[in-house]
């Protein structure tokens, strides 16, 4: 069984640039954490982890590894019909 932590920050460098991805995602359980990308891309894929976001409603999405048609790995959460996006809606993790 994977452990599980709540993604509550993300770095993304232009913020606002769809066409770049999120670089880092963090956190906090007993204390602080970081991951880069690919460190949660693998994470996930090993069944390490399991991550997610806790929506203003209540809603907890699973944040699942998706490939893009370049074939490139990215982070998303599983569809969940709410707006804004997910992960680009938290805030940015401290430097």
């Amino acid at each position: 069984m994977a452990n599980t932590a709540q993604i509550k920050c993300i770095n993304k460098n232009p913020r606002n640039d769809i066409y770049h991805a999120i670089t880092h995602v963090g956190g906090f359980t007993d204390k602080q954490w970081k991951l880069t990308l690919d460190d949660a891309i693998g994470k996930i894929e090993r069944r390490e982890w399991a991550f997610y976001v806790d929506r203003p409603k209540g809603d907890r999405v699973w944040v699942e590894v998706a490939v893009s048609r370049f074939g490139n790995k990215y982070l998303k959460t599983d569809a969940d019909g709410d707006e804004p996006n997910n992960l680009l809606s938290l805030p940015e993790c401290p430097k």
